[in-house]
């Protein structure tokens, strides 16, 4: 299974110009929104300890067996006469990351569908931002609009389940597997004929097997598509024939 390492902001000093809360308040907000997509589409994910630092949460994932790194922050245009003006969303790669920079695009393509100024969604290689640079796995930080511009803010604010979605969106394209909306989990049942079903990796018959769930297994469906149900078994996300399950 594709695995995530999600890093939201963990500067709680830059506050949002709205009053409402902080970078570090409401990148885990999408953090959190972020999750359930993440299960119904299979993807395993870890999170940073939002009392630490960067620096903690790059050992954190470096740490672990992650696939793909993403830094969740939101930008400000600084002090000056310009202060509150800009707005846009970039995505930061690295500049000799391949997939990175795959990523980065990808991102950026999904947030456009939503963004109410797509032009200005652009993506952008870097060496100076450690999250892009210090992680072992392909990685990407990505600037969701401006706290200090109120247009921006309002936005983020109004507009975490969407963006979260499209963050989701952009990763099955990474990983190359089809995006699942999500659906409220609900309880099933194993219903074979005796024997096991099989608990896969991606909705096909060709993917590794992860498990074998004996008949009467009750198990959680978190998404559904295409005659496949993405299950959680005991703790282990995969995908399960539909037409073995009793929902």
């Amino acid at each position: 299974m594709p695995s995530v390492f999600l890093s939201p902001s963990t500067q709680e000093y830059n506050p949002y110009i709205t009053g409402s809360g902080s970078e570090e308040y409401w990148m885990n907000q999408i953090a959190d929104a972020m999750e359930p997509y993440l299960r119904a589409n299979g993807i395993t994910y870890g999170r940073n300890d939002p009392n630490t630092s960067a620096a903690a949460a790059i050992r954190q994932g470096n740490a672990g067996n992650y696939d793909f790194y993403l830094a969740l922050h939101s930008n400000a245009s600084g002090s000056g006469t310009d202060a509150g003006s800009a707005r846009g969303i970039v995505a930061f790669y690295y500049p000799t990351s391949a997939n990175g920079r795959r990523g980065a695009e990808l991102i950026a393509e999904n947030l456009r569908r939503i963004y109410p100024l797509p032009n200005r969604v652009t993506t952008r290689s870097t060496t100076a931002l450690g999250e892009v640079r210090q992680p072992r796995m392909p990685a990407v930080l990505v600037e969701i609009g401006y706290h200090d511009n109120t247009a921006d803010a309002l936005w983020i604010e109004s507009n975490v389940v969407n963006i979260a979605r499209e963050l989701v969106r952009s990763l099955t394209a990474y990983f190359g597997i089809p995006f699942t909306d999500i659906c409220m989990s609900r309880p099933a049942t194993v219903v074979t004929e005796g024997g096991n079903l099989n608990l896969r990796a991606s909705p096909s018959t060709d993917s590794a097997v992860l498990a074998r769930m004996p008949n009467g297994t009750a198990v959680t469906v978190c998404g559904a598509q295409d005659g496949w149900y993405t299950v959680d078994y005991n703790g282990l996300l995969g995908f399960a024939a539909a037409q073995y399950l009793q929902v």
